[in-house]
């Protein structure tokens, strides 16, 4: 029976989790052997300018939330983008086996942004697409603004027709 919890509980967490199984007989059983984010030594994250960005306090906020385990598993690929760079709703959902609806439906809900940088996240052909839940219907709107604001103050750049430039961050744990 155990191992059927592990086989539920490893499909649910990321990798970089460590997840620890209480039995009956109290002895803990280890699903991964991989650093918990909770660990004393922080992920972080390096920004397009060479720094590095502690996300621990981010994925600690995520673990101990109650929200679903798609969601806390959306908001951990975010902490991965760097500042400075952005990916697209298709890539995270590609890497969750899922849709780019539901990574967006996901980061709408997100608690805990900009901590939780769900503004790096834009279209697959580069446009925004939305932002605080709000999707543009006639123009883009004052949240898009915002969006786009958030993006130019970390270094991400766009072009005449407003789509960001470069290549969108793929590289997900």
């Amino acid at each position: 029976m155990a191992a059927g919890i592990k086989r539920k509980i490893a499909a649910e967490q990321p990798t970089s989790v460590t997840t620890t199984i209480t039995t009956t007989t109290k002895k803990p059983s280890k699903v991964s052997s991989l650093s918990s984010p909770s660990s004393s030594s922080s992920p972080t994250a390096t920004t397009a300018k060479g720094t590095t960005t502690d996300m621990g306090p981010q994925l600690r906020r995520i673990d101990a939330s109650n929200r679903t385990p798609f969601e806390k598993r959306v908001w951990r690929l975010l902490c991965q983008i760097p500042a400075g760079r952005f990916s697209t709703y298709g890539l995270l959902s590609a890497h969750l086996g899922s849709s780019p609806r539901a990574v967006g439906n996901a980061m709408r809900r997100n608690p805990f942004a900009p901590g939780v940088p769900c503004h790096r996240c834009v279209a697959t052909g580069g446009k925004l697409g939305g932002f605080k839940g709000q999707w543009p219907r006639d123009g883009e709107g004052i949240t898009l603004d915002e969006k786009r604001m958030l993006l130019r103050k970390e270094g991400v750049r766009f072009d005449g027709s407003g789509r960001v430039v470069g290549t969108p961050f793929s590289a997900f744990v």
